[in-house]
């Protein structure tokens, strides 16, 4: 599966056993509410005030 700023976290989550972690890493903790499985890594940057590209790069290099 390959990563981009539209792929939604609940696909992250679903493919990635470690997907929690490095998502935690990045200030992300609400993995309960359904509505987060379905932001896009660009919506849930732009929440957390994250570089969308530096977080598509660390996804890519952590989710392996």
């Amino acid at each position: 599966m390959e990563i981009t700023k539209d792929t939604t976290l609940g696909d992250i989550l679903d493919n990635y056993k470690n997907a929690k972690e490095v998502l935690t890493n990045f200030g992300m903790h609400c993995f309960s509410c359904p509505m987060s499985r379905m932001e896009t890594v660009e919506e849930a940057g732009m929440v957390h005030g994250i570089d969308v590209d530096f977080m598509v790069k660390k996804l890519k290099e952590e989710l392996k």
